[in-house]
């Protein structure tokens, strides 16, 4: 009998004259991290650039489970603060496709994994406000650094993770407010939420502060995968 793998779908960068070969063009990109994990996570990957936010639910509905990925800022404005003078532009596509799809996947009940900016935009979606900027959980530009992250007992992370686990981290933003229903599952030793989730009966709803895509620990993503699995 063949096994059929649970379709994750991936948001997508969006960039005007990225450069492969003899081209630069504008394209629609993906650390390929995130494509691999969810393939050893036992998933297949798909890519989910930023399209006409009306058209999000008809774009979860053929998934499986969707992982919304790191990148840009949150353009504060999404939550009613003024720019700080450290926030990053704004990627306006991005924040209006994915908010849609973090919307259509709570309403569907599809399983959804937040990752970085990922976890962040779910906050925003439910009400949830940010922290424009912290230090201490960079390396470098463009350097991914690690710090340890203490689960919650009890909570679904926890259930997934129960040990403290040194995490690839690259943020400078966070979760201040947390949105209607979210539960911290984790945190950073400086008291940052590192993971957030929505209780059970809502779903299977997890975002995570790092980049599992960076590390070698499959845990959150294969819980992901499995939960697809099981909702398919």
């Amino acid at each position: 009998m063949t096994t059929v793998r649970p379709l994750i779908g991936i948001s997508t960068y969006l960039e005007s004259g990225a450069r492969w070969g003899v081209w630069e063009l504008d394209a629609v990109l993906l650390a390929a991290g995130y494509p691999r994990l969810v393939q050893r996570a036992g998933g297949l990957a798909c890519m989910l650039p930023p399209d006409d936010p009306g058209r999000a639910a008809e774009a979860v509905a053929r998934v499986d489970g969707l992982v919304v990925a790191g990148g840009p800022d949150v353009d504060p404005a999404r939550y009613g603060a003024a720019r700080s003078p450290r926030t990053g532009p704004p990627a306006p596509e991005r924040d209006a496709w994915e908010l849609a799809l973090i919307d259509a996947a709570l309403a569907a009940g599809v399983p959804m994994l937040g990752v970085c900016r990922g976890m962040q935009l779910l906050n925003v979606a439910l009400g949830g406000t940010l922290v424009q900027h912290l230090d201490g959980h960079t390396e470098a530009v463009g350097v991914f650094g690690r710090h340890p992250v203490k689960p919650v007992p009890g909570t679904r992370y926890a259930g997934i993770v129960p040990e403290e686990t040194a995490v690839p981290t690259y943020h400078h933003q966070a979760v201040d407010r947390l949105g209607r229903g979210l539960v911290a599952s984790a945190y950073a030793t400086d008291g940052t939420v590192e993971a957030l989730e929505l209780p059970s009966a809502a779903g299977w709803v997890l975002g995570v502060q790092w980049h599992p895509e960076m590390g070698e620990d499959p845990r959150v993503m294969r819980a992901l995968v499995t939960a697809a699995a099981a909702a398919a």
